[in-house]
């Protein structure tokens, strides 16, 4: 049970959001984005059971990814899973929301802290920089904002858009640097390249919950930057498939989810133009990916090789790692 897993939770969760938005702005059925949202919680509660009992019960594979270079940014998405449930649940339960949402924000800042000031001693080989370094603080912090803007608290979600926006700002930097300057990265690490896409939109998301009225340029700026991201994601499909489909994909799906729920927010604030027209588009193209993943996914469950994939991923990721 690999810590990634918890990427899936993120895919569907994203996605049942985004159909929140689109059910109150183009009157689209709100019983599909409580289904996925309701499959979204599902999964969290397997994940988060196997995840537990992988401490318990091989505790020294568990320890070996929280140390490893580029699978111990995974284990934060704890963290950010469990505070999307809470923002699923908060319409049927504001309790268990504000209880899931103080234990995955807790668990995320800890985490975040503890991951960050391991990286800031060095000494790491910048062949093992990839996207997944935005996941202990970026995501975390955007998430965190997103959703205690939702329970009610904007002023600690404006504090935590600024910890996760000057995060984005600080790591991309270092990880283009990574892309531009030193050997092409592994086809293992490829699919990580995923998450590239979500800084801007989740923080999209993030930055127009916790402000309000039509939204302004900072919110054009961000969707905007999002695109381009997708766009570049687009151009590099091929070269990035040539790892073999295996779960590490969702981490395309995040950032999907999040481009198609920001124009969708920012109409409901009253932006039209540019971001009324390709809105649908947007919104399409996030439900093909997760379903075209989804499926993808079921397949390798359906032939016994989810587990086995993964471990074989993880394995080759931590060769190439090294090397």
């Amino acid at each position: 049970m690999p810590a990634s897993f918890f990427g899936i939770v993120l895919g569907l969760a994203g996605l049942g959001g985004a159909w929140r938005v689109a059910a109150r702005v183009w009157q689209l059925p709100s019983v599909v984005g409580e289904a996925l949202m309701l499959v979204a919680g599902i999964v969290w509660a397997l994940m988060l059971a196997l995840y537990a009992a992988k401490w318990i019960y091989a505790r020294e594979e568990a320890l070996r990814e929280l140390e490893h270079p580029v699978q111990c940014c995974f284990v934060g998405l704890v963290g950010v899973a469990t505070m999307l449930i809470s923002i699923a649940a908060l319409p049927y339960s504001r309790l268990a929301a504000q209880i899931a949402f103080a234990v995955g924000a807790s668990f995320t800042l800890a985490f975040a802290v503890w991951r960050t000031g391991i990286l800031w001693r060095g000494g790491r080989d910048p062949g093992t920089t990839t996207p997944v370094l935005y996941l202990p603080t970026v995501a975390g912090a955007f998430v965190t904002a997103t959703a205690a803007a939702a329970l009610g608290h904007r002023d600690w979600g404006q504090l935590a858009f600024g910890a996760g926006l000057f995060s984005w700002l600080a790591i991309e930097s270092v990880l283009l640097h990574r892309l531009y300057t030193l050997a092409s990265m592994p086809a293992p690490l490829r699919p990580t390249l995923g998450i590239q896409l979500a800084p801007p939109v989740v923080g999209g998301v993030a930055y127009l919950s916790v402000t309000t009225g039509t939204p302004d340029l900072l919110a054009y700026a961000m969707l905007g930057y999002g695109v381009l991201q997708a766009l570049l994601l687009l151009r590099l499909l091929p070269w990035i498939r040539q790892q073999p489909f295996a779960p590490s994909y969702w981490a395309f799906t995040f950032g999907a989810t999040a481009l198609a729920a920001v124009p969708l927010d920012m109409i409901e604030r009253g932006a039209t133009g540019a971001v009324a027209a390709i809105a649908p588009y947007l919104f399409v193209g996030a439900n093909i990916v997760v379903a075209l993943i989804a499926l993808a996914t079921l397949r390798l469950v359906l032939q016994g090789q989810l587990l086995p994939k993964a471990a074989t991923s993880s394995s080759t990721t931590a060769k190439e790692s090294r090397s």
